[in-house]
């Protein structure tokens, strides 16, 4: 398990060290996606600390990724309105922590998953290839 662990590692930072700025976001709303699915799966099997870990990891992408990332003097009313529902986010991420509540996790997802579409789909544009 260890060894799948660095292998995957490894990937992400040389994924990193080639992306374009559009990719990292990209690889951002993934990283996000991929938490909150782990940390479903941790609720359904009781496993507290791994829960912990996975929705620690998806409020720091969304708080020290996506929302940091946020040109708010040149993004105008979007950039605030995406702040404002990165904050939402991380709270209904805390609270499926605190409940153990899969359905606030299923409501984080319905509101970033249009976010990584429609990303990915302007970042196919610029780079020139899908993600």
């Amino acid at each position: 398990m260890a060894h799948a662990q660095a292998y995957r590692q490894m990937g992400v930072e040389t994924g990193v060290a080639v992306a374009s700025p559009h990719h990292l976001i990209a690889m951002l709303f993934d990283g996000f996606l991929d938490a909150v699915t782990q940390a479903r799966g941790a609720i359904r099997t009781g496993n507290v600390v791994l829960k912990g870990r996975a929705i620690t990891r998806a409020v720091r992408i969304v708080d020290e990724g996506l929302k940091s990332s946020l040109d708010l003097k040149g993004g105008g009313e979007l950039a605030t309105d995406l702040r404002a529902l990165y904050e939402y986010v991380t709270m209904r991420l805390t609270q499926a922590n605190l409940r153990n509540d899969e359905s606030q996790l299923d409501e984080c997802v319905r509101l970033i998953q249009p976010l990584r579409d429609a990303w990915s789909s302007i970042a196919a544009e610029v780079d020139g290839r899908p993600y």
